[in-house]
């Protein structure tokens, strides 16, 4: 059964799930990190005979980002190659969906079997919402029938508010993440390029136009970048292979 809400930590003072999904997600820089955090945090949420998981889907392809243990990503597994079962029909329409007794319930045919081989007994599945056409679910098993009642229901909903909030922001901070790497590698490339260029210029004796055209016209000829062709300048120059300069620093 679900542990109630508000938590109280170890040194006596009283904690909300919703400042622990906002410390999970502060203290990890990396998506699938916090996602594996946050099913962790679940199961020590709710206690009890449970196994979670978090999936996820980009451009409609759905895939475990987390699980508590093996025996939730064995559960996940049987959903996606029967393409059918709780966790991806709340994530596919939105809604929460309760399994009280696998063995009786007579949705999800093809799943059905397969997951009671591996002990799967009830499930409640919770669906996510992210930025970027990105969703979820998360979702809870047990190796018991009725093991989510109403009360536990309740509370697990509470629960996935606040971590689709978390994982809204999540997501935003690892496009952040990419795009910042996408920005200083670009930068990077361009100074190698500059570099290369400069070089042309000094060699050559001309203006930046006409050495930017001789190296463009080298890369067309070898048919590699203009940062490749750059590179084998200076590392000519130089006789060894340049450095990218001191990192970028905020």
């Amino acid at each position: 059964m679900f542990n109630h809400y508000p938590t109280v930590a170890s040194n006596g003072t009283t904690r909300h799930p919703a400042s622990e999904l906002q410390e999970l997600l502060l203290a990890t820089d990396v998506l699938a990190t916090f996602l594996q955090e946050l099913a962790d945090f679940a199961v020590c949420t709710i206690g009890g005979d449970v196994s979670a998981s978090v999936t996820v889907t980009l451009d409609g392809h759905p895939t475990t980002a987390a699980s508590s243990d093996a025996h939730a990503a064995q559960y996940d597994e049987v959903q996606y190659s029967q393409n059918e079962g709780p966790g991806l029909t709340a994530m596919r329409i939105g809604k929460v969906v309760l399994i009280n007794d696998l063995a009786g319930d007579e949705r999800f045919s093809q799943y059905r079997p397969h997951a009671l081989a591996l002990g799967v007994r009830s499930c409640l599945s919770l669906p996510l919402s992210g930025e970027n056409n990105a969703v979820g679910a998360l979702s809870l098993y047990s190796r018991r029938t009725h093991g989510f009642g109403p009360t536990a229901q309740a509370e697990a909903k509470r629960f996935a508010d606040e971590a689709s909030r978390a994982l809204t922001l999540a997501i935003r901070v690892a496009h952040d993440v990419e795009i910042t790497e996408q920005l200083v590698a670009a930068l990077s490339s361009r100074t190698m390029i500059d570099r290369g260029v400069g070089i042309i210029m000094g060699h050559n004796r001309c203006d930046a136009h006409t050495a930017f055209a001789v190296l463009r016209g080298a890369s067309q000829n070898r048919n590699v970048t203009l940062r490749v062709v750059a590179t084998g300048i200076i590392s000519a120059v130089g006789n060894k292979p340049p450095t990218n300069g001191h990192p970028f620093r905020s």
